[in-house]
């Protein structure tokens, strides 16, 4: 991403460097008028109920599915992540809109509540304006995640995509859009200065997806005006595998999770704690299944791992494993001699939590291992952290979920990965989340 000449944000191909496109960029002394014909707009949509809303955008889930390969390319181009990986979430997306859509108003339905006195019913209004902040690494699925709710929930929106993916986001919001009435989803391009300018403007609420420290920055702005704030914010994800754990099944798991999307994913697995009698076969079956993966351009079939989504990021990680390593860490798997823009998957040995690898979101292809000798030792150091998004269990059913049920997480998966079940919220606890996505509680947050 590059703004030029302070009119146009230009995207870039992570893995070339190669211009992909270009949109014009919001001057943010204009944002205030984009939320004021989003509040004239929302006084006809709100009106109408969440059942007749849902109806209007279903037709946009078939457009979504008819653009997969265009906009998956678009995304790969953008950010790097495979073209399978692009094209599936959007055509899953797509596939999905509908039901999603129809579940959302369900769950917005009133509420009958009756005693022996009197009989009262409950009503899920629009808030009236809601500012979606996406991030990049899923640049349909994250916005969409905040989107879809608030328009069903009879909110107008404004959106802004990540900086990073511009014309992913313009394009997801264009199909949005042609099934809309004027006004009620725009779109608004930038970096901090427009974000900034979006919390700050007359919305009532900010849905934001992103780091902790700029969830920190968008939660104190709003408590000016006591604007509502739905916020998923960062996680530093533990895995405990047990000694009863089948090491394949975790070696194999830990390998997808920590490494996909070249670790540019909110719940990767970046710390796992090992219990000692299984140590040596885990480190070995993991670091075998991450020298297997295929790094390359995002656009290639066989590619596997893409690149890193800029130079700053991958200069981010790469300082944290060259700190862990000259303070006692051990390179298991993935070395220093990383092509330009990429990162090999890595894996690191002996690391405590002296090192800050163990204590800082590292947001790239590293796993970092740390053996323990007692289940209490294992929750300690899993617990051993700010954060509270997701977690991993692997071992015997029950006494996984023993362990699963001491974690501080707001989502915990047993031999498996923390993703829940259709209809599950997406949750952070401690400092991972305020407030939730998905689910009926977390749709009637909008």
């Amino acid at each position: 991403m590059t703004i030029e000449a302070l009119s146009t944000l230009v995207s870039h191909d992570p893995a070339t460097g190669e211009v992909v496109g270009s949109v014009p960029l919001t001057d943010p002394g204009e944002i205030p008028t984009v939320v004021a014909r989003a509040r004239a707009a929302q006084v006809a949509w709100g009106a109408l109920t969440p059942e007749e809303r849902a109806a209007r955008l279903a037709p946009a889930g078939e457009r979504l599915v008819a653009e997969a390969d265009r906009i998956g390319r678009l995304a790969t181009r953008e950010m790097g992540k495979p073209l399978r990986e692009a094209t599936g979430e959007v055509r899953g997306i797509g596939k999905g809109l509908a039901d999603e859509a129809r579940e959302i108003a369900r769950d917005l339905a009133d509420d009958v509540l009756e005693d022996d006195r009197v009989s009262t019913r409950v009503h899920h209004d629009p808030l009236g304006v809601c500012a979606a902040i996406a991030p990049w690494n899923f640049p349909v699925g994250m916005p969409h995640g905040l989107v879809l709710p608030a328009l069903v929930a009879g909110n107008a929106v404004v959106l802004k995509p990540s900086e990073e993916t511009p014309l992913t986001g313009q394009a997801y919001a264009e199909i949005l859009q042609e099934v809309l009435p004027p006004d009620v989803l725009q779109v608004v391009h930038g970096a901090d200065a427009q974000g900034k300018a979006l919390v700050a403007a007359d919305v009532d609420l900010i849905a934001f997806t992103g780091s902790r420290e700029t969830g920190k920055k968008i939660l104190a702005a709003a408590a000016d005006g006591l604007k509502r704030v739905v916020l998923e914010l960062g996680g530093k994800d533990p895995m405990i595998v047990l000694g009863d754990a089948d090491v394949d099944e975790a070696a194999t798991f830990a390998a997808r999770n920590s490494f996909r999307n070249a670790g540019q994913v909110c719940v990767s697995t970046e710390r796992i704690y090992v219990h000692e009698s299984v140590a040596e076969g885990f480190e070995r079956e993991l670091a075998r299944r991450s020298q297997e993966l295929v790094l390359g351009n995002g656009v290639d079939e066989a590619t596997q791992i893409g690149p890193m989504v800029n130079e700053r990021q991958r200069t981010h990680v790469l300082e944290q494993v060259k700190t862990a390593l000259a303070s006692g860490a051990r390179l298991v798997a993935g070395g220093t001699d990383h092509p330009e823009r990429f990162i090999r998957p890595t894996v690191l040995a002996d690391v405590t939590h002296d090192m800050a690898i163990m204590r800082d979101e590292t947001f790239g292809p590293v796993a970092c291992l740390q053996r323990f000798s007692d289940e209490e030792e294992a929750v300690r150091l899993a617990n051993d952290t700010p954060f509270g998004l997701g977690a991993v269990v692997f071992g015997e059913v029950e006494h996984a979920h023993r362990v699963a049920r001491r974690l501080q997480a707001g989502m915990v998966g047993v031999n498996k990965s923390c993703g829940g079940a259709s209809g599950s919220p997406w949750v952070g606890a401690r400092q991972s989340g305020y407030g939730f996505q998905g689910s009926r509680e977390g749709h009637r947050q909008f």
